[in-house]
């Protein structure tokens, strides 16, 4: 019964990604084009692991977790003022979240592979972090809210609790609440220097 709490956890998911793209749409949110392109490919991998291994209905916020990023690394090309400029660190981290899914290509072990995407989705995670600090502006928190509660839900619907099914969510939970943090003392640093 207590598994079917992930599907809630799914929709307010989808709900903050809607409202991370229609901030992008407006121009008002600013996407890391190399961030949310990565934030694709890491969670889908981890999800394809996941359900290789048998992991079901628990790996759904997961996979939410890459479709809507690339929902919004399609969306940030549709306004031309929700441009970010990249620049050599982005291109630095992407770079490594990109070895770090060639290093999973080499092995067919599961947990290996959440491993290496773990570590992807974390260096394709620096860029926007950063951002969320110098540039809160240009984020929507509510989007890494919903994140946050979505991948919460999963620990409900978890059969076995082992490192296949754990490491995953623990990370996004980790990762969500940095990005919330970030944003909300680069707020509060912007106010304090607007004094």
């Amino acid at each position: 019964m207590f598994q079917y709490i992930v599907l809630i956890g799914t929709a307010v998911g989808f709900i903050g990604t809607y409202a991370y793209i229609r901030e992008t749409i407006r121009g008002k949110t600013k996407p890391n084009k190399v961030t949310w392109l990565m934030w694709s490919v890491a969670p889908l991998i981890a999800t394809v692991a996941a359900v290789s291994d048998g992991v079901r209905l628990a790996v759904l916020p997961v996979f939410v977790s890459g479709f809507g990023p690339l929902l919004i690394f399609v969306a940030s090309f549709v306004n031309p003022k929700s441009y970010w400029k990249l620049e050599t660190f982005d291109y630095i981290c992407g770079t490594c979240s990109i070895l770090a899914l060639v290093f999973w290509g080499v092995t067919k072990d599961p947990l290996v592979a959440i491993i290496f995407a773990i570590a992807s989705d974390g260096f394709a995670a620096m860029p926007t972090l950063i951002k969320c600090w110098k540039y809160p502006e240009t984020e929507t928190v509510e989007a890494y809210m919903a994140g946050l509660f979505a991948v919460l839900t999963t620990f409900f619907a978890l059969k076995k609790f082992d490192a296949i099914e754990l490491a995953f969510p623990i990370y996004l939970v980790f990762a969500n609440s940095l990005l919330i943090t970030a944003v909300y003392i680069g707020r509060s640093r912007v106010l304090r220097i607007s004094k």
